[in-house]
């Protein structure tokens, strides 16, 4: 083996030991391999990028009490060449660990503002929501930027609903903090995203002014077998109505899910019992057909999570 290969070798074992923190590697076969995919993929996703091959689907929101779409939450996708429609999942990381996420992350908030101006002069009253990264909220002018799209478009700020996971709050500095708060005092929505999947959930509903807590699907999966779950999403809900903060489900997936929402006074739910992310064709078609009788599916086309 020549010099040359033996340094290459020694860098994916370094990149590994890194990742891992306070350890040591030695090379193996597969960490090669996943380094080669992963530039590979990199390579990918700039030429994706450039291409226009990625597009947006979206999820539904419902309001419990009427059936009615009241909103929808805008998600990635990527159409693959080879690999057909990739969901956010499968790449999202990797656009974040390269800075891909800045310029990806603008188009997605351009992209979903555009076709929710379109909605509104339709004659659609629903509001869409959007995940913001947290190199999107660190770079300066981020608060600018989401105002500026706003006024192109000229689409009132409470039709936007911005959503923050744990750890991008954890993340924020108080800069970040006055900006979002400056959004907010113009109309824009911020919603608690995962809401209850980490340790200080509660400590950020202090530091932050959020509009919506969205319920960690994780608690929703065994509400029909957990009680304890059922008890943290009656908690969850009763603390939110006591804020009067706006409560969404995620992953609500059978019907014994929905009634127990029902009865704990969940007001909207999102889930694939309604629909999984569509077009946004078939969010003005869903939403064209009229109320969703509740208890039942809506008909749609399955595009990932």
């Amino acid at each position: 083996m020549d010099s040359e290969s033996l340094v290459q070798l020694s860098d994916n074992a370094l990149y590994h030991a890194k990742e891992r923190r306070n350890s040591f590697q030695f090379f193996q076969r597969s960490q090669h391999d996943a380094v080669i995919h992963r530039h590979l993929l990199e390579e990918e996703l700039r030429e994706a990028h450039e291409k226009g091959q990625f597009l947006l689907h979206y999820q539904p929101q419902i309001e419990l009490s009427t059936g009615r779409i009241v909103g929808v939450e805008a998600l990635l996708r990527w159409r693959h060449e080879k690999r057909g429609l990739l969901a956010a999942v499968d790449f999202i990381d990797l656009a974040e660990e390269t800075g891909l996420i800045l310029p990806l992350g603008d188009w997605i908030l351009t992209e979903a503002c555009r076709q929710a101006a379109e909605w509104k002069a339709q004659g659609l009253s629903i509001w869409t929501a959007v995940n913001v990264s947290g190199r999107q909220m660190r770079n300066p002018g981020f608060g600018a930027r989401v105002l500026e799209i706003l006024k192109n478009r000229n689409l009132p700020a409470e039709s936007l609903q911005l959503e923050l996971t744990e750890s991008v709050a954890l993340e924020s500095s108080e800069e970040t903090r006055r900006e979002l708060e400056q959004l907010r005092r113009k109309g824009v929505l911020l919603a608690m995203d995962d809401f209850g999947s980490g340790y200080s959930s509660l400590s950020y509903l202090r530091n932050f002014s959020f509009d919506v807590l969205k319920i960690d699907q994780t608690f929703v999966k065994d509400l029909p077998t957990r009680e304890r779950d059922r008890a943290i999403a009656r908690a969850i809900l009763e603390m939110a109505r006591s804020l009067e903060l706006k409560v969404v489900a995620e992953g609500v997936e059978t019907p014994e899910q929905q009634e127990l929402l029902r009865q704990a006074g969940c007001e909207f739910l999102q889930g694939h019992l309604f629909s999984s992310a569509v077009p946004a064709e078939e969010v003005r078609a869903m939403i064209a057909r009229g109320p969703l009788p509740i208890g039942t599916s809506m008909e749609c086309r399955p595009a990932g999570p």
